[in-house]
């Protein structure tokens, strides 16, 4: 029986940590848990994250704060508390981090335990908001972020902007013993996934998944099953799982959607050293998805 790959929780699914937001609005709190030797810095620079030297089993490298620039913590953004110490997501100065190496969040998120690769996953969703929103929307004037690095607030005009999380729906249309997969032309070579699409403003989850499948390959769908979340900090989305079956199964593919689209059966993708195409890496709701399919042959 195929292995389920990142059954859930899934992972970047939570830190097993407290958030703590109350400490948000506490600003003389904060500054004195930024000078606590205790307290621990996951460094970022742009989206990368740090990690120890060690190649065979990768760990996120927490700093003390005594060991980083005081000027570095300026701004800091807090993540939470963990057995009575704070923890606080801080963007380096450069490239060269002062111990390990920045690494991206996928390169390692399956080889780190459960508990790092949410706790990554947190700060990195969080860096990519801050470095996207510098400026207010509404005047262009710079943004001061407050509340912790979870809001910013422009002095100007008073236009506040908070973390956003994108909701999107995945899911794994089936028609008897085959499943429907995808190509995009952004995938790497020779990989097929789940459907998938972001929810538009005044749409329920199922109206959408009728819309993208619909829309990306042409297939009617019905008994739409909820199965798992997954944040999903690449950039900035809640991946919602879903399994859902096709009503017919003549393709009619978008091209602007997609390269290609076929269907599969459970004999094809059963065996790995068989399968025809490549699956999606297993860090993802979609090859759970996927996976748990090809589990429930008889």
């Amino acid at each position: 029986m195929p292995i389920v790959s990142n059954p859930p929780p899934h992972i970047y699914t939570g830190c097993g940590f407290d958030r703590a937001a109350e400490r948000r609005r506490d600003p003389s709190w904060l500054a004195r848990a930024q000078a606590e030797p205790t307290s621990r810095v996951l460094l970022t620079f742009g989206l990368q994250i740090l990690i120890g030297m060690e190649e065979d089993a990768p760990r996120l490298r927490l700093l003390s704060p005594t060991e980083l620039p005081a000027e570095l913590l300026v701004g800091a953004t807090f993540l939470g508390c963990e057995q009575g110490r704070a923890i606080f997501a801080a963007e380096a100065a450069g490239p060269e981090p002062p111990v390990g190496r920045f690494v991206e969040l996928r390169s390692v998120g399956t080889a780190l335990p459960g508990r790092e690769a949410g706790l990554a996953a947190y700060a990195r969703g969080l860096a990519h908001w801050r470095l996207r929103h510098r400026h207010c929307g509404a005047c262009g004037t710079a943004n001061l972020f407050d509340q912790g690095g979870h809001a910013a607030t422009c002095p100007a005009c008073g236009n506040q902007t908070f973390p956003r999380t994108d909701p999107a729906v995945i899911v794994l249309v089936t028609r008897g013993a085959r499943c429907l997969l995808g190509r995009s032309a952004r995938f790497p070579a020779g990989m097929y996934s789940t459907l998938a699409g972001f929810v538009e403003p005044g749409e329920s989850l199922e109206e959408t998944l009728v819309r993208e499948v619909g829309e990306e390959a042409g297939i009617r769908i019905q008994n739409p099953r909820y199965r798992s979340s997954q944040p999903w900090p690449f950039p900035q989305s809640l991946m919602l799982g879903f399994r859902a079956e096709a009503l017919d199964e003549r393709l009619r593919i978008d091209p602007e959607e997609l390269e290609d689209a076929r269907w599969f059966s459970r004999d094809e993708l059963c065996e790995p050293e068989r399968r025809p195409v490549r699956l999606p890496n297993p860090d993802s709701i979609a090859r759970f998805l996927i996976d748990e399919w090809l589990a429930e042959a008889p």
